[in-house]
């Protein structure tokens, strides 16, 4: 995007200089995914908004379609630690955040706790298939999520940012699995669909990762630099008709609100909250500057509204027995909106 003097005026020049920096750095950082992950192009786009934006994604996908690599991937290009969980009905709170352990202090035969971190200590989390573990282990990982910290036997212990959790779940294997509760869901600032690929990427597939091996991917940024950009994406000027926007928006998808269209009555049972409002805006924010623009824009709001509000609108009988989704839900709102 070609830089706007008029919108470049409302932010200091270093910032600026930065943008067009991380503008480039989005481009270099898709060419390196390129190298292990064939097509994806809005997943990834996504989980770079998220990132940037200093929030956490869902992902949903059915089996094989490269969520883990494509993690693991992104650790890799942003020289950042990461860490896979694999969530079964067994697993324990402890398993996820670390426990205490005795060990001799070499001092007079004598034996203390010390503390062994578990795999939540991670730049970047995979939370695999996390609605195959109980309620009580997916609470330890909501507040890693929610507060950046652990507390283990009365302690805390605070995970260094950047931290990114990324969860997976299976849409069509739910036998013995425990859904995430709604709480649970609203921490999450996008719900990222993963789909199949098209014909032409499957047969790239079949042909590119049956033969040598791919070289290795480059290292873009290190956690500081992250750091850095997450504060420059919060620093994104964002029009005064966009904040109304994106409350209007949100506050139509609630069906007790008067200003919510009487299909939306109709159709869903509890609309998004206030932090879908936030999300909004971040995401918004967060797209601009990676596609270096020095505002946000009409387009970047709409271009988040969906990951955003999909799992936040939960809808009820009759809009099942419609066949209407949260996802066409919101698909509707944005079209109503845009020819209002």
């Amino acid at each position: 995007m070609d830089p706007n003097p008029t919108l470049a005026a409302q932010l200091p020049p270093d910032d600026v200089a930065a943008i067009d920096q991380l503008g480039k750095i989005y481009q270099a950082f898709r060419a390196e995914l390129g190298k292990a992950i064939i097509g994806q192009d809005e997943v990834i786009e996504r989980l770079a908004i998220c990132l940037f934006a200093r929030g956490h994604a869902l992902l949903m996908g059915v089996p094989g379609l490269a969520k883990t690599l494509l993690v693991s991937s992104v650790a890799q290009t942003f020289d950042l630690t990461f860490n896979r969980i694999q969530f079964t009905p067994d697993l324990m709170p402890a398993d996820i955040t670390g426990t205490d352990i005795i060990q001799e202090s070499g001092v007079g035969g004598r034996r203390e706790f010390e503390f062994i971190k578990g795999p939540v200590f991670a730049n970047i989390v995979l939370a695999d298939e996390i609605n195959r573990a109980p309620a009580k282990t997916q609470s330890a990982m909501l507040e890693a999520m929610q507060e950046n910290k652990v507390t283990v036997l009365g302690k805390t212990y605070t995970l260094l940012p950047p931290f990114f959790v990324l969860a997976t779940q299976n849409p069509i294997e739910q036998e013995g699995t425990y859904p995430l509760p709604e709480a649970q869901l609203d921490r999450f600032m996008f719900l990222i669909d993963v789909d199949y690929p098209s014909f032409e990427e499957e047969k790239r597939i079949a042909r590119e990762t049956t033969g040598a091996a791919r070289a290795a991917l480059s290292h873009l940024l290190d956690g500081d630099k992250v750091l850095a950009y997450q504060q420059l994406v919060r620093r994104v000027p964002v029009p005064e008709h966009l904040y109304e926007y994106a409350v209007n928006i949100v506050r139509k998808t609630r069906p007790h609100q008067p200003e919510s269209p009487q299909w939306i009555k109709d159709t869903v049972g509890w609309g998004a909250g206030p932090r879908a409002v936030q999300y909004l805006i971040l995401g918004a924010k967060s797209r601009a500057a990676l596609r270096g623009a020095y505002m946000a824009s009409l387009e970047d709001i709409e271009a988040v509204a969906s990951p955003v509000l999909s799992h936040r609108v939960i809808t009820n009988f009759s809009a099942e027995s419609q066949g209407m989704t949260s996802k066409k839900i919101v698909e509707r709102l944005i079209k109503e909106m845009r020819e209002a």
